[in-house]
């Protein structure tokens, strides 16, 4: 299942996605649209936009190092059990152009392949997440009773095709579009589902902004902007477009603001027709929207976190700072957070388990620990 957020040489036929690391469940109060990323057959991540199947992972850090982050965004959607932060969240830096973000405010979306199996585990298992809740919703291609039972009338089961294709990525993140526009509220994120998302970094991210504003929030994959082409419709015109994207691997923000201006291109299936005219997959269609129709931009935020990236580099300083947080998997497990924490690399080869537990120490299956284990392992 996905609701997702989601550059080059290849075709866009080689956007096959596969099977995703596993199942995880949003930290006790997410406030935002999640959803995951699947990868590639046998846990390798799929190419991306600008990258060529097979090609090594352009270093997202080289854009980030070379342009001022940018603001960022997040959604809402977790209780309020155990995170009493989030009734009195101040409004940081810089004067907040609008109301500061409440629980009502932000839609999450957390996308993931039906049946999808963790080969490698080590992350948070669903039934102990107490945020998941009224403004999370975990979008399915296909029937999954067990996590109906876990996540009530928030799972949604697309439809859409379970095979790997970008058009199959589209339909998914379609549905989730026009959920977020039903819901009302005022601001969409998508995550992957092998993403662990800091729900306090992500309100404080969020409330930095108005969500009348046109707000794109998120980490481009490349250090420059990708080059598509363009095809008009029954009158055989092409163009070449080019434009920023923030790949769905760490995830992005939209403020309702925007969203409702990316409607004509994106509402009641029309997000398809739009992801055909440049032939591209779900997280490249967003940012052709927001920048190749809309003129907006997207805002770089070195908050957002991919596996494609080092993680090891991340300062362990920091780490309770960042809005998501991710992991290399079977494939380059090595690439992980340094986090040292009451858990064994046995115990949580992600690291997730351990960010967790230093965000949210009264959490039941937590180890007593301190502040200091935030020094590397």
């Amino acid at each position: 299942m996905m609701a997702h957020l989601w550059g080059g040489n290849q075709t866009p036929e080689d956007h096959c996605p596969g099977t995703p690391k596993g199942r995880y469940a949003l930290p006790a109060a997410i406030l935002t649209a999640a959803s995951s990323k699947p990868r590639g057959r046998h846990g390798r991540p799929r190419p991306r936009c600008g990258q060529a199947a097979g090609a090594a992972a352009p270093d997202p850090r080289n854009s980030s190092s070379k342009r001022k982050p940018g603001p960022s965004s997040t959604g809402d959607a977790a209780g309020r059990a155990g995170c009493p932060w989030l009734t009195t969240l101040p409004s940081p830096g810089s004067p907040n152009p609008g109301s500061p973000v409440q629980l009502h405010s932000p839609l999450l979306t957390r996308s993931r392949p039906c049946q999808a199996q963790s080969p490698w585990g080590g992350g948070l298992p669903l039934e102990t997440s107490q945020v998941i809740s009224l403004q999370t919703f975990i979008f399915t291609d296909g029937d999954d009773p067990e996590l109906q039972l876990q996540g009530g009338g928030h799972v949604i089961n697309t439809n859409c095709s379970a095979v790997h294709t970008r058009q199959a990525l589209c339909c998914k993140m379609s549905v989730e579009y026009d959920k977020f526009i039903e819901s009302g509220r005022k601001w969409f994120c998508h995550v992957d589902d092998d993403n662990y998302v800091n729900p306090k970094g992500l309100l404080q991210l969020l409330s930095t902004f108005s969500p009348s504003q046109d707000i794109y929030l998120g980490r481009p994959s490349l250090d420059h902007p990708i080059e598509a082409t363009e095809r008009i419709q029954g009158g055989g015109t092409v163009t070449t477009v080019k434009f920023w994207f923030a790949t769905g691997g760490a995830g992005f923000c939209l403020s309702r603001g925007l969203a409702l201006k990316m409607s004509p291109w994106a509402s009641l299936g029309g997000f398809m027709s739009t992801a055909e005219r440049v032939r591209l997959p779900d997280d490249c269609t967003v940012g052709y929207i927001v920048e190749g129709l809309l003129g907006a931009r997207l805002l770089h935020s070195s908050l957002f976190h991919s596996h494609l990236e080092n993680l090891q580099k991340l300062s362990p300083d920091t780490l309770l700072q960042q809005v998501t947080l991710s992991y290399g998997g079977p494939e380059n497990p090595q690439n992980v957070v340094n986090v040292a924490g009451g858990f064994s690399l046995q115990q949580d080869p992600t690291r997730f388990k351990s960010i967790h537990c230093l965000l949210y120490p009264d959490t039941d299956w937590c180890p007593v620990q301190k502040q200091s284990d935030l020094a590397p392992r």
